[in-house]
């Protein structure tokens, strides 16, 4: 086998590039300031998904409704300035704020892929996930996100 000058070069190049992938991906641990807090909210925690696309501080702000359709609590949500949390937010929510729910189920703000008229609701009783018709009246929390630069 006969070594040359280029293909020292080409598989010099090949190192580089893993090199450089290997530098884009998320170091762990992640340590992270404590977040701004407004009056009345609560920090829940942080969001990081495993390839380290998404990373956010969650915020559960005060407040909540009762007896509420889906779309009602989106808006309601939406009027003080945050959202209803996504599945994976609800079950962190019942992880460490349980004590912040009523023994009830809470609208999350993912729909049913499978059928637009329903969508993601956790329980703060079992603590399991399940759908519901968008149409049904539950409770509803809000979140809000601080993205981690």
């Amino acid at each position: 086998m006969t070594i040359t000058l280029e293909a020292i070069k080409a598989e010099q190049s090949k190192i580089a590039a893993m090199i450089s992938a290997f530098e884009q991906q998320p170091s762990y641990p992640i340590s992270v300031p404590f977040p701004p807090l407004n009056e009345g909210e609560k920090f829940v925690g942080v969001v990081i998904s495993a390839d380290g696309s998404r990373r956010h501080y969650l915020i559960l702000l005060p407040g909540e409704q009762a007896n509420i359709k889906w779309q009602q609590a989106m808006d309601w949500a939406q009027s003080i300035g945050g959202e209803l949390p996504d599945r994976v937010e609800s079950a962190l929510l019942f992880a460490t704020m349980k004590d912040e729910f009523e023994p009830e189920w809470y609208w999350t703000r993912e729909q049913l892929a499978s059928d637009a008229g329903f969508a993601w609701l956790q329980t703060f009783y079992r603590g399991d996930q399940r759908d519901g018709r968008k149409s049904v009246e539950g409770r509803a929390r809000a979140v809000r996100r601080l993205v981690i630069q």
